[in-house]
């Protein structure tokens, strides 16, 4: 299914593939690849994204690696903007998840299943792995490197730079 939504405008080169469904008063840039997402009212995704894509993950096999299903979405609310050059993969056995006005700046990755809460910002050149929560009100500066499996609560800030990820003891 396809369908979009009135006072839209899609830049040149773009492609929207199967399975998109774009709200109302949307803007999506040039040379960006959508597939697989439902993207909700006055959204903006600027220049060279890629949204819906098949993520990251294997099962590991001494003879060969098998990837497995991505059957999930890519979900993004009312007001947010998609920065230059981000990815935001499809989830595999749930959806990804963008709040409502949050913001990403550009060269972002998200990858599957993750989950960011409403009202965030996100600076440049964050990579967040596979099925992590981040809260709402959260603000993440540059080059954030988040590991996969975390859960990042509420109002939340985070310094440029910084990498979480969980310890096992």
């Amino acid at each position: 299914m396809l369908s979009i939504g009135s006072n839209c405008s899609i830049g040149h080169n773009t492609i929207i593939e199967k399975n998109v469904i774009i709200g109302d008063n949307c803007s999506i840039g040039s040379n960006t690849v959508i597939r697989n997402t439902l993207i909700k009212k006055n959204v903006k995704v600027l220049d060279n994204c890629t949204i819906g894509k098949h993520g990251f993950g294997f099962f590991p096999n001494n003879k060969s690696n098998l990837r497995y299903p991505h059957i999930g979405v890519v979900l993004i609310e009312d007001n947010c903007e998609i920065g230059c050059g981000s990815t935001i993969d499809r989830g595999s056995m749930s959806n990804t998840h963008i709040g409502k006005n949050t913001y990403l700046d550009n060269q972002i990755h998200i990858a599957h299943n993750v989950k960011i809460g409403e009202n965030s910002i996100i600076a440049g050149q964050v990579g967040i792995a596979g099925s992590s929560t981040i809260g709402s009100n959260v603000r993440i500066g540059g080059q954030v490197g988040i590991s996969g499996h975390l859960k990042i609560g509420n109002n939340v800030e985070i310094a440029g730079g910084s990498r979480s990820y969980k310890r096992y003891t």
